[in-house]
């Protein structure tokens, strides 16, 4: 991370690498209003009062930002030059945190602590999160725990944990969903045709329609002589009936 900068030239990078990497913003003046930019921007202000001793003043300006803005930053943590957060909900970055230059972090990013049980125990003033190289981009819902380091130009995919250093250029990626093939459609009687299901009520409290070849007895039984039905066997109940 560079040295550091005035504060009017480091908003004036903030807003330029908005317009930048933004592809839908058309202008500068459209950019003032994107939801990374203000969050970044108050956290700049913000952090400049924690530093002077102005803790509360800080907070309150930090709480402000998160309620506008729903990207939480303690004023505690450094940002670098030209952060981008991009669509900002629910970002999360924690009190030690230290973010490089030319950061690129897209929405849901935690960058928070290991856990209280962990953090207590440490010295006091130690580290409790990460540390975030240069060109570092962090993908949607990724989430990075504990004082590791993030080298410099790593990627960190969407929906990944990361809790150890991770070298320059690394990338990390989450397990993909697994596709599988449609077994064929399912055909659903139209609305008033058919049957109506007479639900017996299970142990669970579910009211689901009586399958032939299940045990339970006759509709007419009473339901202290059938034996309770689990929650997977409602649910196949269900589906089997079309009443899904």
């Amino acid at each position: 991370m560079t040295e550091e900068t005035g504060l009017l030239r480091t908003l004036a990078e903030d807003l330029s690498v908005v317009v930048a990497r933004d592809p839908s913003l058309t202008s500068r003046r459209e950019a003032l209003g994107h939801t990374g930019l203000s969050a970044v921007w108050a956290h700049r202000v913000s952090h400049r009062l924690y530093g002077r001793g102005m803790r509360t003043a800080a907070r309150t300006v930090a709480r402000i930002s998160r309620r506008r803005t729903g990207v939480e930053i303690h004023p505690g943590a450094v940002l670098g030059r030209r952060v981008f957060i991009d669509h900002g909900a629910s970002v999360v970055i924690g009190q030690t945190a230290v973010v490089g230059d030319d950061v690129t972090i897209y929405q849901q990013v935690t960058l928070g602590a290991v856990g209280w049980w962990a953090d207590n125990h440490r010295p006091p003033g130690a580290r409790r999160h990460p540390v975030v190289g240069d060109g570092v981009i962090l993908g949607a819902n990724a989430t990075v725990l504990g004082p590791v380091t993030i080298g410099d130009h790593a990627l960190v995919g969407a929906m990944a944990t990361v809790t150890e250093d991770l070298p320059p250029g690394a990338r990390v990626y989450a397990a993909r969903s697994v596709i599988r093939p449609a077994s064929g459609p399912r055909a659903v009687p139209p609305l008033g045709t058919g049957p109506v299901p007479v639900a017996r009520t299970s142990a669970a409290g579910l009211g689901v329609p009586p399958v032939a070849g299940r045990p339970g007895g006759p509709v007419g039984a009473s339901v202290g002589d059938r034996p309770p039905l689990s929650v997977s066997d409602a649910v196949r109940d269900l589906a089997s009936a079309g009443s899904w």
